[in-house]
Formats: C-alpha cells, structure tokens, sequence
C-alpha cells in the first residue's frame, strides 16, 4: 500500500508513515480474509471481479445478487456470507457502542471556520452532505475547496487522505486547485497527484464509476468522494412523467452504492445538487425553487445545505436538513484561495 502524504507544521505534504496509515484504516476487513475461513481464493476473486473487495460490502449485498456473480451458486454464496458474519460483527450494539465507534468520524474544514461551526466541526465522513442551489451559488467551489482540504493531516482539521471526484458536469479544473493549495501551504503538484478524476457523460457510466471505486479504496486512503452534480445524468437521460418512476429507481441505486461507499471505507461524501422551479410554491414563497431528486434523494442525504448567493462573491449557507445539527445560516466568502470566512 502507498503511503499517505501529510503537511507538517510548515504546511508542506509530506509522506506519512505506513505503519500509521494502517492503523487508522482497520475500519473494514478484507475480502482476502475469506480465504481463512475456508473460502475457495477464485470464489474471492469472482467476487473482486464483481466489485466487493472488503467483507463489510459483501455484506451491503443481496443474496440475490451475489447468486447474479457468474460462477457463484447458491449454496456457495450461503457459506461465502456465514464466513463474512464470524468476522464482522453484524448484529445489534449499544447506545454506548455507537457513541464509541461514532469517535471514527473524521469532520473536514471548508476552508471557512463559521461554516465549519455551522456543520458541526466540517464535512463528516460516513454520511452523504448534499449541497443544493442555483448556479454560480458556490457548490463547485466548495468541491475544489474540499479537494484541498481533505489532504491535510487531522490536527489541521483535514481528513489525511485521498480524493475521488466524479464529475457530470465538466466544471472541475485542476489549475483552480493550484492557488487553494498555495492558500493553505501545500505543494499543488502533490495535492493534484492525490486526485482521482473521471468524467461521467451517461447515468450508467456514473454508476460504473462507483463501482470501480471499491477497489481503488481498499488499497489507498482515501477520505473524500465528490459527484458533481448528483442529478445532472438522470434529467438528460430520463426524459417525461412516463420515464420518472423508473428515473427515481435507478437513482436510489446509485444513492444507496454512495451511502455504502461513506460506511464502508468511512469516507466524507459530498454530493452537489441542482433545483427546479415549484409552480406550486405559492405567490407568498420569495424564492419558489426546490431541490431536484424528489424524496428519493432527501432521504438518502444525510445533510442537506441550500446555497443561494449573496453580495458580491458572497453567498449563504444554510441548513435544511440534518439529523444532529440545528437550524442555522452563515455567509461565506469565494476568494481564489477557495472557501473563506465572508469579510465584514
């Protein structure tokens, strides 16, 4: 495994010990492991073919749809999944024992500390934030912010690891990475390397790139997966009421591989968004736009922020959905150095 790179007090990366990144990744155990409890290793390998590459997504599986993987037979997939639960604990735990695996969340600074007060302490991993707003309202730039930012060591309130960015769009631009990086001391030719970047152009190839994703994420540390935007593919290939139901389906197939991918490998996922117009809003709403996806995608994001412009280059962050923050709202500022504190 390649180590992870950190930024020492100078703020330049540096290359972090093996043995420690080992230790902060004991959060899934690998698909390899089967082996020991009496699993043919091709059975293993059909699986990694397959896309599981860690006990903890085999368990994410269907038995239906393993028994799909070419080769795998029922009865095999039966003792392929009692092997799993000897080395997972999979059943129920304590109030107290959530509490204490909860200390494995990592929170990733925006780059702006009212922001970061606002969520809490940052972009939580093993959980999906979704941004929604009009265009030009920051959501893209909170992305490249967020690239940077996850590449610090955790006492700089970073995630000390790797980026992957899925984007439908084509608004990533490596060179805006490059003054973010500069803003906060790091060598941009280094932070770019820890990138990974693919280009979706269809809802199939997006999900695809999930897919993929796996077995990227067993083998390096990564803390941060982007998909800018979440919605894009699925208005342009989805076309009319009569497509919709099957639109909605195939979009909480993706939701649900994201929600697997922030617990599986205990990643931040931050996923973009973009609203539609609500005819049926009512003359008294001053701004009648809601967030695309319908319910499908409310409930599959674990925290919801609506972005809308402000002054300037200002804009406005507030929350509209979370589990454990409160209600709240902060102006944030967009520099060339990326996300900041809005200057007064």
């Amino acid at each position: 495994m390649a180590p992870s790179r950190h930024a020492d007090e100078g703020g330049q990366l540096q290359l972090m010990e093996p043995d420690r990144v080992e230790d902060e990744e004991e959060c899934f155990e690998s698909i390899d492991k089967l082996i020991s409890q009496g699993i043919n290793a091709g059975d293993v390998k059909k699986l990694q073919d397959a896309g599981i590459y860690t006990c903890n997504g085999l368990m994410m599986h269907t038995k239906k749809s393993l028994t799909g993987i070419k080769g795998l037979s029922e009865a095999k997939v039966d003792k392929i999944c009692e092997a799993a639960e000897k080395l997972l604990s999979q059943g129920f735990m304590t109030g107290s024992d959530l509490l204490l695996k909860r200390k494995s969340v990592v929170r990733i600074t925006t780059g702006s500390q009212a922001l970061d007060e606002l969520l809490g302490g940052g972009i939580e991993t093993l959980c999906i934030t979704e941004a929604f707003g009009e265009f030009r309202s920051g959501k893209t730039q909170l992305a490249h912010t967020l690239c940077v930012s996850t590449q610090l060591p955790i006492h700089m309130h970073g995630g000390n690891g790797k980026v992957a960015y899925i984007d439908t769009e084509g608004t990533f631009r490596p060179e805006r990475i490059v003054p973010i990086a500069e803003r906060f001391g790091m060598d941009a030719n280094a932070v770019l390397d820890n990138i990974i970047y693919a280009r979706a152009y269809t809802y199939e190839h997006q999900y695809n790139l999930l897919l993929g994703l796996a077995a990227k994420m067993a083998e390096e540390p990564f803390r941060l997966l982007i998909v800018d935007s979440v919605i894009a593919l699925f208005r342009v290939d989805f076309s009319g009421r009569g497509e919709l139901a099957e639109r909605q389906q195939k979009l909480a197939q993706m939701l649900s591989r994201l929600t697997k991918i922030a617990e599986e490998f205990n990643v931040a996922v931050y996923i973009t968004n973009q609203v539609i117009a609500d005819p049926g809003g009512g003359m008294f709403i001053t701004d009648p736009k809601k967030p695309a996806g319908g319910h499908v995608l409310a409930h599959a994001a674990t925290i919801r922020l609506m972005l809308r412009k402000g002054k300037g280059e200002q804009r406005v962050c507030k929350i509209f959905d979370a589990p454990n923050l409160p209600e709240g709202e902060h102006v944030f500022q967009v520099t060339s150095g990326g996300i900041m504190d809005a200057k007064d």
